[in-house]
C-alpha cells in the first residue's frame, strides 16, 4: 500500500465502529445490513461478492449482496467462480501478491463501475489456495486508493465475519443456494402490493411518500409494511428489506413501476 495513503480521523472513527460490531452479525440478513450500514462509508458499493472455501465442493462458493438491479447474465457471472470474470479477478489479486487491488471494469462489466475492488485470504504459504474472497463494486462512484487501504485493514473482520455468517447458517440448516433463480410464479409470502412497498421502501421512501406514489393512505402502508415482517421474520425495515433481497423477493424490482 502506498505509504502515502493515510487514514483520515473519520475514517479510523467508523472502522472502530465496523470492527466493534462485526461480532454481534451472525446471521446472512445481519451481514446483509452490516455491509451498508457500518461498512458502507469505508466501503461505498452497491453489489459486494462473498466467497468463501466449501471443502464438500472443493471450491469457492460465491453469494452477491446487491441493493442494485444487475443483468441477470452478469449476475450469474459474479456468483460462478470459474468465470471468465470471477477468474480474472482472481488473477489480477495473484498478480498483485495478495494485496487489495483495483481492477478496470472491461466493457461486458462497465455497468459495475469504472474499478473493481477485490481482496481475498489465502492459505499460509499458498497464496493460491483462497479461504475467501470479496468483490465491491459502486457504479455512482469511483472506488480509490483510500477505499484499498480501507479494505486492506477491513479484511481480517470482514473474512472471520463472513465464515461465522456460514458455519451460523449451516448449523441452522437454513442455509438456502447462493443465487438461486426466482422462478416466475414461483410461491411466495410476499404479494405483489406488499413486494412494491418493499421496493420503495428499499429506496428510502416514508410511509408519507410511499401512499403518495401509490394512491393510499399513509396508515395502509404501515399496515403493509407490519404484514411483511411478520411474513419474513423481520424486526425493523432494514431487516426486511434485507431479508426479502438474500431470498430474492426483491431482485426483479426497482424502482417500483407506479399503477
Amino acid at each position: 500500500m502506498d505509504d502515502s495513503v493515510l487514514l483520515s480521523p473519520r475514517s479510523a472513527e467508523c472502522l472502530v465502529r465496523a470492527i466493534e460490531s462485526a461480532p454481534q452479525v451472525r446471521r446472512r440478513h445481519q451481514f446483509f445490513v452490516w455491509l451498508q450500514s457500518q461498512l458502507h462509508s469505508l466501503l461505498p458499493h452497491s453489489v459486494a461478492v462473498c466467497g468463501a472455501y466449501q471443502r464438500s465442493r472443493r471450491e469457492l462458493v460465491f453469494e452477491v449482496f446487491q441493493s442494485t438491479m444487475l443483468p441477470a447474465d452478469l449476475l450469474a457471472s459474479l456468483a460462478d467462480a470459474r468465470s471468465p470474470l470471477m477468474t480474472g479477478l482472481l488473477g489480477h489479486w495473484l498478480a498483485a501478491r495478495g494485496r487489495a487491488v483495483l481492477v478496470a471494469s472491461d466493457t461486458a462489466e462497465a455497468v459495475l463501475g469504472p474499478a473493481i475492488l477485490v481482496h481475498g485470504v489465502s492459505r499460509p504459504q499458498r497464496p493460491a489456495e483462497l479461504e475467501s474472497f470479496f468483490v465491491f463494486a459502486e457504479p455512482e462512484r469511483a472506488l480509490s486508493r483510500e477505499h484499498l487501504l480501507h479494505l486492506e485493514l477491513l479484511l481480517p473482520h470482514l473474512h472471520a465475519t463472513y465464515l461465522r455468517v456460514q458455519a451460523t447458517e449451516l448449523e441452522l440448516n437454513n442455509l438456502p443456494p447462493p443465487l438461486a433463480p426466482r422462478l416466475a410464479g414461483a410461491a411466495s409470502p410476499v404479494t405483489e402490493r406488499e413486494r412494491q412497498i418493499l421496493g420503495w421502501v428499499r429506496e428510502g421512501k416514508s410511509n408519507q411518500q410511499i401512499g403518495e406514489l401509490l394512491g393510499i393512505s399513509p396508515l395502509t402502508v404501515k399496515n403493509h409494511i407490519q404484514k411483511i415482517l411478520r411474513k419474513l421474520g423481520a424486526t425493523n425495515r432494514a431487516q426486511a428489506v434485507a431479508l426479502a433481497m438474500t431470498r430474492q423477493v426483491l431482485l426483479n424490482t426497482g424502482p417500483p413501476p407506479l399503477e
